[in-house]
């Protein structure tokens, strides 16, 4: 009956059964980053629609996920020399850039059947997609760094206690677990090498491994989700949706919490409904919903 760029939804017959009113939505959003000294948004890389942004080590390129497309792209900062990697149906998500610059990974979920996720590595100059682990049947989420390229961290789903944190080592392409990581997902390594903090698998503990006593400790309890390292390896930032609706800030030293950026005003969109990644100087990233959603009618002449 109809063919239209909007996604619609809830269709409902008139009265005298000569129309249907359907809701009718366009999925897009602004990416923004907070200035902490004038406490305000400004549009980022011209406020794209898109999310999952990772910086290269050198803080020459950036890379993002476009929002609803999901195509991976990278470029300048200033938006020149903009390339596409990936073309549907993948849907990268979180990709993060080797230390030196010349790989790019991601996972991805596929769209259809119950395939576990997969982690892929592409060349920023282009190419196709590469598995990481082709033979590995396991979950694959979440890969990040070590600081020295060396190492790849990943682990499974959210609320899997079959969930553990896995360390690849790039030469050997051989997988341990970090110990005592059962049930624990998310993983990011600190930018100084000594840390591994991940989510426990019900979401409401963040915890820390520490590399110099092997052992975990709870770092801060809450609704907390996007984690993502200060580049000193001094704060982690969060989002904290359904407590304070802020991106907040936990110090590791001590772990005191502060609120960054008060978000009450601020409407967040994403293929998870919002995402959170830091610019090379710390400042918070965010998609901003610029979207819309109105009812439409249709005539409609049954037979």
């Amino acid at each position: 009956m109809t063919s239209s760029p909007l996604t619609l939804s809830s269709p409902l017959p008139s009265k005298d059964g000569k129309k249907l009113f359907v809701i009718g939505q366009t999925y897009r959003g602004e990416l923004t980053r907070y200035d902490a000294k004038s406490g305000q948004f400004a549009p980022f890389l011209g406020g794209i629609s898109a999310e999952y942004v990772a910086f290269s080590k050198d803080g020459q390129w950036v890379s993002y996920v476009s929002y609803r497309q999901g195509t991976l792209w990278r470029s300048r900062l200033d938006g020149s020399e903009r390339l596409q990697l990936t073309y549907p149906p993948m849907y990268p998500l979180l990709p993060r850039w080797s230390p030196d610059g010349k790989k790019i990974i991601f996972f991805e979920f596929a769209l259809t059947g119950d395939k576990p996720a997969r982690m892929y590595e592409v060349s920023p100059d282009g190419g196709s997609p590469q598995p990481l682990l082709p033979n590995d049947h396991s979950q694959q989420l979440d890969p990040n760094w070590s600081p020295d390229g060396s190492k790849i961290i990943f682990a499974g789903e959210s609320n899997d206690p079959s969930s553990a944190i896995h360390i690849l080592d790039v030469a050997s392409r051989q997988i341990s677990d970090l110990p005592g990581s059962q049930g624990l997902y998310s993983p990011r390594w600190s930018p100084d090498g000594r840390y591994i903090s991940a989510f426990s698998a019900d979401s409401k503990t963040l915890l820390l491994f520490d590399f110099q006593s092997k052992k975990w400790t709870a770092l801060a309890n809450g609704s907390l989700s996007w984690l993502n390292w200060s580049h000193d390896a001094q704060y982690i930032y969060v989002l904290d949706f359904q407590g304070k609706n802020a991106v907040v800030r936990i110090r590791v030293s001590d772990r005191k919490q502060e609120q960054a950026v008060d978000l009450k005003n601020f409407v967040t969109t994403g293929r998870y409904g919002g995402s959170l990644a830091l610019t090379p100087d710390d400042s918070p990233l965010l998609l901003r919903d610029t979207g819309s959603e109105d009812v439409y009618s249709v005539d409609w002449q049954a037979r």
